[in-house]
């Protein structure tokens, strides 16, 4: 049998992504084959998490429980668990939404192709991220109008990779596009002066509600 190494489950609201402000089942898997210079859950990235070993049996079954539809696979990299499909399935044939919030360096093509697709928030790792030559770009080949790429921007130069990255790749044709900023390094407001420069449109900002909600620092939120 499969067991999932989970760091953390809980109930909260969606702080981003198109479901924003929405309730959520949030499973956050042990893991990161990254380390950005931003992250927020670190203490989650390593094999030395403490984590509850749990089935997909058990997850769905927690999931089902809580009586809230929307479910986001976190981590750590979730799409470094083992058959992650298989949890996938049977959250879907359950009426879940799932999506996967992944770093962009592991390949989405054969889950996108699954019978059981789920949606993807793909991250553009930029440069003051440290992890920029680790983005695995022939996943935008996979993408539908269900999913997001996300920049995580912690400069104006950050910003200026992003369109570079939008327009190679005409993402605002393939999919949702958002901005947003590395907590405390730019501001919001610096980042709507730069979509108004450049005339960025199909670009959305997004802020992260449950920093802005809880502490920045708060786990289980």
């Amino acid at each position: 049998m499969i067991l999932y190494p989970v760091a953390e489950k809980f109930v909260s609201i969606n702080g981003e992504g198109k479901r924003a402000g929405e309730l959520a089942v949030f499973i956050r898997f042990r893991k990161c084959n990254l380390r950005c210079s931003y992250c927020d859950t670190k203490w989650a990235d390593s094999d030395d998490c403490k984590a509850e070993m749990l089935s997909a049996e058990e997850i769905t079954e927690y999931i089902i429980g809580t009586g809230v539809k929307n479910v986001t696979l976190t981590g750590g990299e979730p799409l470094l668990q083992t058959d992650i499909y298989r949890l996938i399935e049977m959250l879907m044939k359950n009426e879940c939404r799932v999506e996967i919030e992944t770093n962009g360096s592991i390949s989405v093509q054969e889950l996108s192709k699954k019978d059981y697709r789920p949606d993807f928030t793909l991250d553009y790792k930029l440069p003051s991220s440290n992890m920029e030559n680790f983005m695995l770009t022939e996943n935008y080949d996979y993408l539908s109008k269900n999913d997001v790429v996300k920049f995580v921007a912690g400069s104006i130069s950050d910003l200026e990779k992003a369109v570079e990255i939008i327009e190679r790749f005409s993402l605002t044709e393939k999919c949702t596009v958002y901005f947003s900023a590395v907590f405390g390094k730019i501001s919001p407001a610096e980042i709507v002066e730069f979509l108004k420069e450049k005339k960025l449109n199909n670009v959305r900002l997004q802020l992260q509600l449950h920093k802005f909600i809880w502490s920045p620092d708060r786990k289980g939120v």
